[in-house]
């Protein structure tokens, strides 16, 4: 396996979650050991993606560069993530990543446009070594050693229409646009009430995010899968963690996991090199990792 960009620059617009104004976001290929790179136009500042450069973790995964951020960005690096994708360079024309329809879906297709191309450098892959787990009360995240890459997610919502869900992805770039990437991002209409008066939300509607009330679902076409929720919950999962740097290889579980709790795992693991080795993969030496990003 080699490293991996994108064939050709490919754009869009859509409306950011927070501010409901459209935003313009350009993916455009990089050379080798560039690693993802976020690009502020509008201020012209560059975020590189790395854990440092995460500044809030709240309501979703903001990185900074002193007073600039950049919000909302883990459903596009959801995609970046699952099409094994190492260099790109991600600008936006303002402090956050459009929404779409809420899940990765377009992010996909996107994609798919770019093409993606193999470049003459060496992959590298992380390989998790020992457990690693983060707990706050009954909440944890962890990652754990494995041959391959499952991501195992259980959620837990005093809801009607929620209540407790479990779901094991084992991950392929197929099993990941077929069961995780059309999964919207949800939220209580309670909540979006409030957070519109704190002018927060502004874009927020039924087309990009499954809103509940205290007894239903109010999306007049209801769900995309009867367990949409926790499968959305494994999307955001695979966009936190590509705050790594690469590819891993190991299993990641979480009850009730979050934002923060993936952010501290990634500090955690990265922490403590005995934790994990990165190997540079040349040719077919790993023919399983060729088959989940073929």
């Amino acid at each position: 396996m080699y490293q991996t960009t994108i064939k050709k620059s490919v754009e869009l617009v859509g409306i950011g979650l927070h501010k409901g104004s459209p935003v313009k976001l350009k993916l455009e290929p990089l050379e080798a050991n560039s690693g993802i790179v976020f690009y502020r136009c509008d201020v012209d500042v560059s975020i590189p993606l790395l854990p440092e450069n995460v500044v809030d973790t709240r309501m979703a995964t903001v990185i900074g560069k002193g007073e600039y951020v950049i919000s909302t960005i883990e459903h596009l690096l959801s995609a970046v993530y699952a099409y094994g994708i190492d260099n790109l360079k991600i600008t936006v024309d303002a402090d956050e990543v459009p929404v779409m329809d809420g899940s990765s879906a377009s992010y996909c297709m996107l994609l798919d446009e770019a093409e993606v191309i193999e470049l003459a450098a060496p992959k590298k892959i992380m390989r998790i070594k020992k457990e690693i787990e983060v707990k706050e009360g009954e909440k944890y995240v962890k990652l754990s050693p494995s041959k391959d890459l499952n991501y195992d997610f259980t959620i837990k919502f005093p809801h009607p229409v929620i209540q407790e869900q479990a779901y094991v992805l084992h991950f392929t770039k197929e099993s990941y646009k077929r069961e995780i990437s059309r999964a919207r991002t949800f939220g209580f209409l309670h909540e979006v009430q409030y957070l519109r008066s704190k002018g927060l939300a502004l874009g927020g509607s039924l087309e990009n995010a499954i809103v509940l009330d205290e007894k239903k679902i109010l999306n007049p076409e209801g769900l995309r899968f009867p367990d949409e929720f926790v499968r959305h919950k494994i999307l955001d999962a695979i966009g936190d963690m590509s705050l790594i740097g690469m590819n891993f290889i190991g299993n990641y579980e979480a009850f009730a996991g979050s934002h923060d709790l993936n952010h501290k795992l990634t500090l955690a693991l990265l922490a403590d090199a005995e934790n994990y080795e990165v190997i540079e993969v040349v040719g077919e030496a790993m023919p399983e990792l060729e088959k989940a990003y073929a």
